[in-house]
């Protein structure tokens, strides 16, 4: 039987997080040789392929995409055993950030099974927007935060990359000689900006029609008709649907969905347990039960 190296592991998640030999040294403390040795190691052991190399770009093949979800959860399992046999059990105070939208996922679940599994564990859960729980974040307001990151953002740990998409009903038509009527989050969003920003280079009006400040808002003016939003494609709920190529608007490109924790305080067992419960259940986690 084989077995792979954590430190490998390590080295070859921050690789895919980051698509970059050099941005994964950076983060790791290592040099950029060391990671380009370790990744070729770890592709010896599989016997695969892991990473498509050239001078300008780094993705993953298909193995390496599968590798990524091994990997998770053999560092978690790895994680969870030295808590064990070295005494150590989580405990304690931990703030978490959740992003409004998620709330629609499995991460609720992932939190009801962390309460279970670690008893003396006492969390404190703030869910809001994005830009809030950032901010949360940085003023030390917050130990971990799951949720989206602006574009060029090379801070936290992605887990999942997602194409952002228009959503209506089945029966959204858009009147183009008005200007099209959005439901928004307040301001700072990283939703609203982005369909702002694809309706200004396309030359397009719009408006905000509503403004919510919550997921189930949004959904409620959307279903009764009020205006069209934007949503990540794996958190469209049943009572919305992406918007076609027939309502002819710009693409909204993608958005990550993140961990990120707070430096003060990533060290804590608690912590790095929960973090490690999250990323070991991959993008699955952060995508709508179906």
């Amino acid at each position: 039987m084989t077995a792979y190296d954590p430190v490998q592991l390590q080295t070859f998640l921050a690789v895919a997080q980051t698509d970059s030999f050099t941005q994964a040294a950076v983060r790791l403390g290592i040099r950029q040789p060391t990671v380009s040795q370790h990744v070729r190691k770890l592709e010896e052991a599989t016997g695969r392929v892991l990473v498509h190399r050239d001078t300008h770009h780094v993705s993953m093949t298909p193995d390496g995409e599968a590798m990524i979800g091994f990997a998770r959860t053999i560092l978690a399992a790895h994680e969870q055993a030295a808590n064990y046999f070295s005494g150590v059990r989580p405990h304690g105070r931990l703030r978490i950030g959740m992003s409004d939208d998620l709330a629609l996922t499995r991460l609720p679940q992932i939190l009801r099974d962390f309460r279970r599994d670690h008893p003396l564990v006492d969390l404190d859960l703030a869910i809001d927007q994005s830009g809030s729980l950032h901010r949360r974040l940085e003023n030390d307001r917050l130990d971990l935060f799951v949720g989206k990151r602006p574009r060029g953002e090379p801070r936290g740990q992605l887990v999942k990359r997602d194409r952002l998409v228009w959503v209506g009903t089945a029966t959204t038509r858009l009147d183009v000689s008005k200007p099209l009527p959005l439901v928004v989050y307040p301001a700072p969003s990283l939703s609203r900006s982005a369909m702002e920003n694809a309706l200004q280079r396309a030359n397009t009006a719009y408006r905000s029609a509503c403004i919510c400040r919550g997921v189930n808002g949004m959904i409620g003016a959307v279903a009764a008709g009020i205006g069209i939003s934007a949503l990540a494609s794996s958190l469209v709920p049943v009572q919305l649907t992406p918007l076609g190529p027939q309502h002819r608007l710009p693409e909204l490109g993608y958005i990550d969905l993140v961990l990120l924790t707070n430096p003060r305080t990533e060290d804590r067992p608690a912590t790095k347990a929960l973090a490690a419960a999250v990323l070991a259940s991959g993008p699955a986690s952060l995508s709508t039960p179906s």
